[in-house]
């Protein structure tokens, strides 16, 4: 077992002592900091033996000093930590053992205040811990959720996993974390990167950028269905809002994204929002079939059960909105089911992924235009 040389023992004891707000350690420079409320202290350390079980010996002792655990932050912990099951009174302690582990778990704990937020910003500065807590509304509306997604802006263009790009731009564009013109410059890049415009499509489904207008017989619609959509007809319901100048967006970037995915992840995200958007014509949720079969059900819709649907009956006030129900119907299932007869045993991208992919993407992509008037 390494030992401590004893100076730097002694220090570290009088850091502890000075109640710090968070402790961090440089590993290539052998230093340790620690967050006071007026500025921060700083260790520079005088390794015996190898550095990786000296710096092992430092997390002991402030471990040992922090939970009354000498073997440092416990390894076990790490899975459930991540997933955000640490009890809030447990996060403060979390910021000052050095263990970036342990920030993780403070950063993804649904109890972290803005002020935690701060502390564990400062003991962490990268991409996943922004995003981890710009998920978190009570940090996306704090104090903290504009310096998280300065950070955030600044680094994305540097991002390359297009999981990642989505994400990050859907908590970009939460209320209040950036001006409208950043926004703007976000949605023309998204011009050529399907990754930003899938964020664009989980955040904001009803405020899309530059709508292209109604549907050219949206009148007609809310004309003939007015009196099922006061009574709160599901198909009337949706069929308004995918009518609308906002619901015509929103068609407009699936299909966008759908015409030229970059990796599967970019296609399950959009099946995902999709399945999401359209869910009010399966409340039953995600049905996990091959595209042949959601194709199959929906031709027979409201005409296969003894007791049709609620939704059918837009159907009967205005017969020309079936092909619009079925391909609703059709978009309301869109899942990893459809996806995973050509892509189960592929890591395929770009266009050998897309090629593939094609007997799934153009079906899909054509239920989307029946719903955009073609």
């Amino acid at each position: 077992m390494t030992e401590l040389a004893n100076e730097d023992r002694f220090r570290l004891h009088v850091l502890l002592a000075n109640q710090p707000q968070a402790i961090r350690i440089d590993e290539s420079r052998m230093i340790v900091y620690g967050l006071a409320v007026d500025g921060e202290a700083k260790i520079v350390l005088n390794p015996i033996g190898p550095p990786e079980r000296y710096l092992r010996a430092v997390r002991e002792l402030l471990s040992g000093q922090i939970l009354g655990s000498p073997g440092g932050y416990p390894v076990y912990l790490q899975r459930w930590t991540r997933m955000g099951q640490m009890r809030d009174r447990s996060l403060e302690p979390l910021l000052l053992l050095g263990e970036p582990e342990a920030v993780v778990a403070a950063a993804c704990a649904p109890g972290l205040t803005d002020e935690l937020a701060r502390r564990a910003w400062w003991a962490m500065e990268n991409a996943e811990n922004a995003r981890r807590m710009l998920c978190n509304p009570a940090i996306a509306g704090g104090r903290m959720g504009p310096t998280l997604a300065g950070f955030l802006l600044e680094f994305l263009p540097f991002e390359t996993d297009t999981e990642k790009i989505s994400e990050s731009v859907r908590w970009l564009l939460q209320p209040g974390l950036i001006a409208a013109n950043q926004i703007q410059e976000l949605w023309h890049k998204a011009a050529r990167r399907p990754a930003y415009l899938l964020g664009f499509l989980q955040a904001l489904p009803e405020a899309l950028p530059e709508p292209p207008g109604e549907h050219p017989r949206a009148a007609r619609l809310r004309a003939a269905l007015a009196d099922l959509h006061a009574q709160g007809n599901p198909g009337a319901r949706l069929l308004y809002r995918v009518r609308s100048a906002a619901g015509q967006a929103y068609l407009q970037t699936l299909a966008r994204i759908l015409a030229k995915p970059p990796t599967q992840d970019v296609v399950q995200g959009a099946f995902d929002a999709a399945r999401a958007y359209f869910a009010p014509l399966r409340p039953e949720g995600d049905p996990d079939l091959p595209l042949p079969a959601l194709l199959a059900e929906a031709e027979g819709f409201c005409s296969s059960s003894p007791i049709p649907p609620p939704a059918c009956a837009c159907q009967l006030a205005l017969p020309e909105l079936g092909p619009d129900l079925a391909a609703m119907r059709v978009l309301s299932g869109l899942g990893y089911g459809a996806l995973r007869p050509v892509l189960r045993d592929t890591t395929a991208i770009g266009s050998l992924m897309r090629r593939k992919l094609q007997p799934v993407l153009e079906p899909v992509l054509k239920q989307i235009r029946q719903l955009q008037g073609g």
